[in-house]
């Protein structure tokens, strides 16, 4: 789902809209920012894109399965998509789960130990939560399994719900020893892995 730039902005908007009153966005927990830092560091600055790919890749010992599994195990619900991502040259797997009421939690896991270092919650306002639940309500295969099943096309380091219009797969991102990135789909029914023909080269819509 990737929605970790609009949770972030939201739950600062809010914050300065409700400061001190109980109409305030709930933070569940303090994120990496200001509570643990990822233990993995990675070059991302004057290198080359593929190599900060493979960088990134190499840097994350924790898989994407298991991440999501130790971002559930926080933060119980229904994972809707993870993210590996880079910020200040720290890695950091970004997991979104939806709780109960229909709930964004956006989960941080460091991919080195495996350990969730914060979450944030935001309502859901637009009702992509909602959408999004009850479609993977009728998916055999959930965002973990999902993610098991592409590593083997090589380091998964995205997997979303793909929520085009109709959700009806998992959406995963591999990324090769040389840094090249493939996109898969992965049938929310079957667990049939597919190339992902929706997107470029580049990982862009067509």
């Amino acid at each position: 789902m990737k929605r970790r730039t609009t949770a972030i902005a939201a739950v600062a908007a809010v914050a300065v809209l409700g400061a001190g009153t109980a109409t305030t966005v709930a933070v569940a927990e303090d994120g990496p920012s200001s509570g643990p830092r990822s233990s993995v560091r990675v070059k991302d600055d004057g290198v080359s894109d593929a190599q900060e790919n493979a960088n990134e890749a190499k840097g994350a010992k924790v898989k994407a399965g298991d991440a999501i599994a130790a971002a559930l195990k926080h933060t119980p619900g229904t994972a809707a998509g993870a993210d590996l991502d880079s910020d200040d040259g720290r890695l950091v797997w970004e997991v979104d789960v939806i709780g109960a009421g229909n709930t964004w939690h956006d989960v941080d896991v460091d991919p080195g130990t495996g350990k969730v270092l914060g979450s944030h919650t935001e309502k859901d306002d637009d009702g992509d939560a909602a959408r999004v639940a009850a479609a993977l309500k009728g998916a055999s295969v959930s965002a973990e399994d999902a993610a098991r099943a592409a590593a083997g096309k090589g380091v998964v380091t995205s997997v979303d719900a793909d929520d085009d219009g109709v959700v009806k797969a998992w959406e995963t991102e591999t990324t090769a020893a040389n840094g090249k990135q493939q996109d898969w789909r992965v049938d929310f029914r079957s667990g049939a892995v597919s190339v992902d023909r929706s997107v470029d080269g580049d990982g862009d819509d067509d």
